[in-house]
């Protein structure tokens, strides 16, 4: 049985993930959406100077270390010379393995070595004793499963583009987006104040990568790249940047775009998410502020 964290990683290829283990018969085990207990066994295993994200990550795999015999936790350095990946995704395998005994199965994501993400999933489920050309077909099978399903919220980020209602970009990771601890309470709030939410996850990576070098030329970070892309990809009201503290990428990218939008825009930082009052009065005092600009067409921003 291996166990899958629901957590950073998951965010980005769980789909894939289920998909490929489904179609070789391998079982698998999914840690719960982030709780408290989850939080408190991150906070338990993981040094301060860890973002948010990497502790409630660490958190999902103390949660499962007693009830699978591996745990997935993949090695992902690059897609290329320009599309690299935080550090912590470099070192998550090292990370892991000196927190816990539990067994890991892992596998290298490094382009600039030739290791792509199929040659590396069909090598891990040959480890896992499955025959190699089965795991090619299962491979194929998954990636076309779950780019299904992207460009399905592909389409549905694409309405919310067309309603008529206010519309916020919300520039998160997935891992911080989706997460029921971070993400879910902030977008709750803000649909509940008859505001659009707008993913800057969901659109064509490669043409908001492309488009990021209109706020910089010099990033490599592939994430950062695609969600800044994401800005000049729709007509919005106003963005908030959501970050985990205290994420490094984050406190520079998002402080690079700030510097050079004229749109309205709240940063939202979140360390300790035990009360969502101080965030859902500056969120509604956001909101206001939208909806003043458009009334007034003034220009105002809140950092």
């Amino acid at each position: 049985m291996i166990g899958i964290p629901s957590a950073l990683f998951y965010h980005l290829y769980g789909n894939l993930w289920e998909s490929f283990f489904n179609e070789l018969d391998i079982k698998y085990i999914l840690s719960p959406d982030t709780n408290k207990e989850i939080i408190e066994l991150g906070n338990k295993y993981a040094i301060d100077e860890m973002c948010l994200s990497l502790k409630i990550y660490i958190g999902h795999i103390a949660y499962l270390q007693d009830k699978c015999d591996y745990i997935l936790v993949p090695r992902i350095d690059n897609y290329g010379i320009n599309d690299q990946m935080c550090t912590n995704f470099i070192a998550l395998y090292d990370i892991i393995n000196n927190l816990f005994d539990k067994k890991i199965i892992s596998y290298n994501i490094d382009y600039l070595h030739k290791k792509t993400e199929k040659k590396e999933l069909v090598k891990l489920a040959k480890k896992l004793g499955k025959n190699k050309n089965k795991a090619k077909k299962s491979y194929i099978t998954a990636y076309q499963t779950s780019s299904h399903l992207f460009n399905i919220n592909i389409l549905n980020n694409k309405l919310k583009i067309k309603s008529p209602n206010k519309k916020i970009l919300l520039i998160s990771h997935p891992y911080n987006t989706y997460d029921n601890y971070i993400g879910k309470d902030i977008i709750k709030i803000i649909e509940e104040n008859n505001t659009e939410v707008i993913d800057s996850n969901l659109f064509n990576k490669k043409e908001a990568n492309k488009l990021s070098n209109n706020y910089s030329n010099t990033l490599y970070w592939k994430y950062s790249r695609e969600l800044i892309g994401s800005i000049d990809m729709c007509n919005i009201d106003g963005i908030i940047f959501l970050s985990s503290f205290p994420c490094g990428l984050d406190s520079l990218v998002n402080e690079l775009v700030m510097r050079k939008i004229s749109i309205p825009y709240l940063n939202i930082i979140v360390d300790d998410m035990s009360s969502l009052a101080g965030f859902e009065t500056r969120i509604e005092s956001f909101i206001d502020l939208i909806n003043e600009r458009s009334n007034h067409g003034s220009v105002s921003n809140d950092g």
